[in-house]
């Protein structure tokens, strides 16, 4: 990597380095509505380690990983006992009430295998679900709080399979950090208070208002000790009798009667619980600048997004062009256009859908399609390619994915590495608090529409048994077959523009990991070409106009955590815009 020679112009000298433990202030936004926000993106230090790093969205879960990966465990399992503390903690973002995708290097196979824990739709799932009487998809907040939302929980399942499979710790040890702080009770955290002060849906649910707020209905204060004895006793059975005990029996039962229970019942039935099944599938890679990227296959649309930026930008010489420059800002959103323009119709459940993944990341098809970017002209709205000739078969997809989510990353002692995105997909999921967990509203990732106005068919319509589509992209980057760098984040369909971004800082302007992370976020989705709010980017507007690009500034709360492992060991990243923390040893 080369050094970081151009991190000054944007870093903001404002901002004060926070330590690593520290709470990281935000961006005022949807997602992170903290009031005391700074008005831009802060620094935070590189925090190095010479064998083994856990990364995540919160101080607490990042200790937790790298207690296991202390005691010798291997990056599933601090993957595991991260997120069951995430679960706790930061319960806004993930859970065992939603689903995560794992990308996974083995040091002694040297292959790369992925885990797909993705919700699935009940098997009563209809595809008009999201319709009104006349036909219109329902309004979000209509759509997202309710029973109707719910898809089937896939995380335990996921989670138990890659333990069998590459797990060194007794599983019932990695649930014992969550139990210990459940029971022990921890500290709500600025974000999560501001979350809660911000939310209007979360305190109309008894059960999540019972926990989360104080009986004035007020949401508890930054510092007040928040204990989960119900989450721990959850927790303790699944630690003991392994998933089987979430799928079927009290807990199960449990789930479902507080879906069909809802005002707006969902139709999630027990039999959906105990059929459900985690899956493995082969991943999705491609070549940049010399440097092998593998992810999630679909039904992530993620990595291909990512992969498909990348591609087209190839051909450009994006490391003669400083970050935050207007050239930089311009190619980028541009291939940002054209590669939102192909997921819109393409990406969906492969069990469902035959998803052109090669023909989508063809060399020579992203280098026609890089062709289009004009290097004065924005395109201001991309169309979408025709790889193999099916396009006029297929309907755009009109889903709509907002900023939740949670990341983390590990690396071990072995040389193992992990990427991994988890979910209950919106702000505290769909409100229906259950067992001490949230439940999520992951139905709302289908399309709302099952067919455009033409009359065709999308392909991430709403189906018995099918999992929607998403933008989470775990990527692994390698090098002679070996792992470099490690990155992703939430942030909804925003995740794709987040994870190329940090990539294009590591790989073309020579930044470290904490560098390419607090960079300001941009990008365009196929819409407005967007600047991040209060950082040096919204000064690049009126030049980018006068190219035609139609420009929004906006909030930007990403998460990216990541992982670059190079000739002194392992360099971590966490995003500013959050609270995470990177650790190792």
């Amino acid at each position: 990597m080369r050094a970081c020679r151009y991190a000054a112009a944007f870093l903001l000298a404002a901002a004060t380095a926070a330590s690593s433990a520290a709470w990281a202030r935000t961006p005022q936004a949807v997602e992170d509505r903290n009031p005391e926000a700074a008005s831009g993106v802060q620094t935070r230090e590189l925090v190095r380690a010479p064998h083994f790093m856990m990364v995540s969205a919160n101080p607490l879960a990042t200790q937790a990983g790298e207690e296991m990966l202390r005691r010798g465990g291997s990056v599933v399992d601090a993957a595991i006992a991260t997120q069951l503390v995430l679960n706790l903690a930061e319960p806004q973002s993930s859970g065992i009430g939603g689903g995560a995708f794992l990308v996974v290097y083995s040091a002694k196979t040297g292959r790369i295998q992925t885990y797909d824990s993705r919700e699935t739709a009940p098997a009563a799932a209809r595809p008009d679900r999201f319709l009104d009487a006349d036909g219109k998809p329902l309004p979000f907040a209509q759509a997202v709080n309710n029973g109707m939302s719910v898809g089937v929980p896939g995380l335990l399942r996921g989670l138990e399979l890659a333990h069998k499979e590459a797990g060194v710790l007794p599983w019932a040890d990695l649930f014992q950090p969550a139990i210990r702080l459940a029971e022990q009770g921890f500290a709500v955290s600025p974000r999560l208070h501001a979350l809660l002060a911000g939310n209007k849906a979360l305190p109309q649910q008894a059960a999540a208002a019972a926990y989360f707020y104080a009986p004035n209905g007020t949401p508890w204060p930054v510092g007040h000790v928040l204990k989960n004895p119900e989450f721990a006793r959850t927790l303790r059975a699944v630690a003991a009798q392994g998933a089987d005990a979430f799928y079927q029996g009290d807990i199960a039962r449990d789930i479902v009667a507080a879906v069909h229970g809802h005002a707006k019942p969902g139709d999630l039935s027990l039999a959906d619980l105990a059929n459900y099944r985690a899956k493995t599938r082969e991943p999705v890679c491609g070549v940049y600048r010399g440097y092998q990227l593998c992810g999630m296959a679909p039904p992530s649309s993620g990595p291909i997004a990512v992969l498909q930026m990348l591609g087209e930008l190839e051909q450009f010489p994006m490391s003669t062009f400083a970050p935050g420059s207007v050239e930089a800002v311009h190619y980028f959103s541009e291939a940002g256009r054209l590669a939102f323009a192909d997921r819109d119709f393409y990406v969906a459940d492969p069990d469902f859908v035959n998803v052109p993944v090669r023909a989508l990341l063809d060399p020579a098809y992203l280098r026609a399609r890089g062709a289009l970017i004009q290097p004065d002209r924005s395109m201001k709205v991309a169309l979408p390619g025709d790889p193999e000739g099916k396009l006029l078969s297929l309907g755009r997809d009109n889903a709509l994915e907002l900023p939740s989510t949670s990341h983390l990353v590990a690396v071990d002692a072995q040389g193992n590495a992990l990427s991994m995105t988890t979910t209950i997909e919106s702000e505290f999921g769909s409100k229906i608090f259950v067992r001490g967990f949230l439940l999520n509203n992951e139905m709302t990732d289908f399309s709302s529409s099952f067919k455009d106005p033409e009359g065709r068919l999308v392909a991430n319509r709403v189906e018995p048994g099918k999992r929607p589509r998403s933008a989470m992209a775990p990527v692994i980057v390698l090098r002679d077959g070996k792992p470099v760098m490690l990155v992703g984040s939430p942030g909804g369909s925003a995740i794709i523009n987040y994870v190329a971004k940090t990539i294009v800082g590591v790989l073309d302007w020579g930044l470290d990991i904490q560098a390419a992370i607090s960079l300001p976020n941009m990008g365009s989705r196929n819409k407005e070409t967007e600047l991040e709010k209060g950082t040096t980017l919204e000064a690049l507007a009126p030049a980018l106009e006068r190219m035609g690009h139609p420009v929004r500034i906006t909030e930007f709360p990403s998460g990216i955590h990541g992982i670059v492992i190079d000739g002194k060991g392992l360099q971590g990243g966490v995003d500013p815009r959050r609270e995470g923390l990177a650790a190792g040893g």
